[in-house]
């Protein structure tokens, strides 16, 4: 599996999340090359403080070894936020895939200087769809990033 069929699973689910009136952030977790779980930015859905992309692929896989996150790759369609930086940290995910980074700019600084490989894609239905969600909702989009 290459990084832009990663991609494309984390997108459906950013695409489910719109769809559902969430922000639509979409995650995929490959181990081995192999998707292993997908998530999506829930905090509206489920009224959640934490369910992020990134965070919910991780829910929604369940518990795995160390081991596994140690061979792990994780696409996300936007770049991550200090939450789910320090999610990618604690488990010790050695690379992150990136959609987009030009709505927001998360916490990919730290991610490098910490040892992870971090790719961004540049990918233009990401940028794209980030950016009329904030137009649209520039209110919930800083609720979820943290911005009073």
């Amino acid at each position: 599996m290459n990084d832009a069929e990663l991609l494309a699973a984390a997108l459906q689910e950013a695409r489910t999340g719109l769809g559902e009136g969430g922000v639509p952030i979409g995650a995929a977790l490959a181990v081995d090359g192999r998707i292993v779980g997908t998530g999506r930015n829930r905090r509206v859905q489920q009224g959640s403080a934490i369910r992020h992309g990134e965070t919910d692929c991780l829910e929604n896989i369940g518990r795995l070894p160390a081991s596994a996150y140690a061979r792990a790759t994780m696409a996300t369609t936007l770049s991550p936020c200090d939450m789910c930086t320090g999610a990618v940290l604690l488990y010790k995910i050695p690379r992150l895939v990136i959609g987009e980074n030009q709505n927001f700019y998360g916490g990919e600084d730290l991610l490098r200087q910490r040892g992870v490989e971090v790719v961004v894609l540049d990918d233009a239905e990401c940028t794209a769809m980030m950016a009329g969600f904030i137009a649209e909702n520039p209110e919930l989009w800083n609720e979820d990033i943290g911005v009073q």
